[in-house]
């Protein structure tokens, strides 16, 4: 299975902070941004990945995240010269989606729930269109809206409405067919020049294509593109951390667990952090599986 990650941007609403670096590679607690979206990939069943960036910015992450080999997976780069809209992330990888489907995350969207995995596992054989989540917000003003009829369809989908019809919010993750990017072609760009995600999957929707599931209170979703959000996703992490004594988005963890790494493998990984806190968790998972 394919994935995307959209890293791509100008990070200005983080301004100064992500002048000299994009906001991807800032850390969220103890691991780098990036590691949440990646994490959530794997969790899905992903283990090819394109990772679009500014040209400014991809040697920080290939330096980062190499080819993905230490991991089992592949890692892939592209460039996104200017940013034009999350849709036109699928203009960019049409060639790395080959005619198939792929996942699209967004860089600074973090995901932490029990069954999250077996959702988003789910999702590949409940649709042949695009499937999107849900998410109930106490503002919905800010967010892309989606409405659901009774029966859990989707009616409408509205980008930063002024009157939300509902308090259900469309996260930073969704799953796209083998004709997205012919889709995208069809979509013309918004007031702010944008290829707008909210518009193509409104055209799914139109056509009886599109699936939304939502994410109940047992999942997390968390934006992290200002101050604020990006302050309470550390703080969140941290806490899981520091209660349950588990990492949340622990790259090699993951891999390990969906089988994508040999134990042999993982004992090697933990190895190379030598003393630190980050190595010390990989050697205790080390013993605690033998």
């Amino acid at each position: 299975m394919k994935g995307i990650i959209l890293a791509g941007g100008n990070g200005t609403r983080l301004h100064p902070i992500t002048i000299p670096i994009t906001k991807q590679l800032l850390p969220v607690y103890d691991k780098p941004m990036v590691y949440y979206p990646l994490a959530t990939l794997l969790q899905a069943g992903v283990d090819d990945i394109l990772l679009i960036s500014t040209k400014r910015d991809l040697p920080g992450f290939k330096a980062l995240l190499g080819n993905g080999s230490r991991w089992g997976i592949k890692m892939r780069y592209a460039v996104q010269p200017k940013p034009e809209g999350i849709a036109q992330a699928l203009l960019i990888a049409e060639k790395f989606m080959a005619g198939g489907p792929a996942w699209l995350i967004l860089g600074d969207n973090i995901f932490f729930g029990y069954g999250l995995p077996d959702i988003l596992r789910r999702i590949p054989s409940e649709t042949r269109g695009a499937a999107v989540f849900s998410y109930y917000v106490s503002n919905p003003r800010g967010y892309g809206v989606v409405e659901l009829s009774a029966g859990g369809l989707p009616i409408s989908i509205e980008e930063k409405p002024a009157s939300p019809k509902s308090n259900y919010a469309v996260t930073g993750i969704y799953y796209y067919g083998s004709d997205a990017a012919s889709m995208v072609r069809k979509l013309k760009p918004s007031a702010r020049g944008e290829l707008e995600i909210t518009d193509l999957n409104r055209m799914y929707m139109k056509q009886g294509r599109l699936l939304v599931r939502q994410l109940g209170r047992g999942v997390a979703w968390l934006d992290t593109g200002t101050p604020d959000s990006l302050a309470s996703a550390t703080e969140f992490v941290r806490i899981v951390e520091s209660r349950q004594g588990l990492k949340v988005a622990c790259i090699e963890e993951v891999a390990y667990r969906a089988g994508l790494i040999s134990r042999s493998d993982f004992s090697k990984l933990a190895a190379a952090y030598a003393s630190t806190p980050y190595g010390e968790y990989l050697r205790r998972m080390d013993r605690e599986w033998r």
